[in-house]
């Protein structure tokens, strides 16, 4: 799947996809700026607020180097949702059989996820090659993903739930790993206070550190 491969290399280049909570559109371009400013030009807009989808319509026409995508995406009907907004990919909690079988039909890059044997399994026999881990710290973190993937042999994993600036190069450094998703650089209360600086300068900072570590 072509399409698929050139979005796994969009995504282990940037290194950290942040994970972004909006609740007022008017936030989704000046969080856009920030993250291709800061060097993490890309967005999992979470579908857990009503202007999810718009922020989404927001971003991917008027932010052009930002990889734009939807996350929480829990059903068929968000996923169609999020496409026809604009989202370049689609993020998942779970794996929905569904979801990820009309991505596969439309060729709409999807990152469902897994943290059993049996549910990576199931992916892997799906024709993916990356799972999303979560939530990453409550199954085991990166002790459990060495294990799974010593056992899936080239199957990738991105981490998301309990990845944070204190514990990302430890992820990074490890092979198994496509990318991490985080929050900490676009926390919910940072976007509401308008701290759009100090999420640049968090921004920047998980960037630096891909660099440094993947080059």
């Amino acid at each position: 799947m072509g399409y698929m491969d050139g979005f796994y290399r969009e995504v282990e280049r940037v290194g950290v996809v942040p994970v972004v909570v909006l609740d007022r559109v008017e936030d989704a371009l000046p969080v856009a700026d920030v993250l291709v400013k800061g060097g993490l030009p890309s967005a999992e807009v979470t579908f857990r607020t009503a202007c999810a989808a718009d922020a989404i319509h927001e971003m991917s026409e008027k932010c052009p180097d930002l990889l734009v995508g939807a996350g929480t995406v829990l059903n068929l009907e968000q996923a169609r949702r999020a496409v026809d907004a604009g989202a370049r990919y689609i993020v998942s909690p779970g794996y929905n059989m569904q979801v990820v079988d009309w991505c596969l039909e439309h060729e709409v890059p999807v990152l469902p996820a897994g943290v059993t044997p049996t549910e990576v399994t199931a992916l892997v026999n799906a024709g993916l090659e990356v799972t999303k881990f979560f939530p990453a710290a409550q199954y085991g973190g990166l002790a459990t993903i060495k294990a799974l993937a010593s056992v899936f042999v080239g199957h990738r994993f991105m981490p998301t739930g309990g990845v944070s600036a204190s514990n990302l190069r430890e992820y990074l450094e490890c092979p198994a790993i496509l990318a991490c998703g985080g929050t900490w650089m676009v926390k919910p209360d940072l976007i509401r206070a308008g701290e759009f600086d100090r999420m640049l300068e968090l921004t920047s900072e998980a960037a630096a550190l891909v660099r440094e570590i993947r080059g």
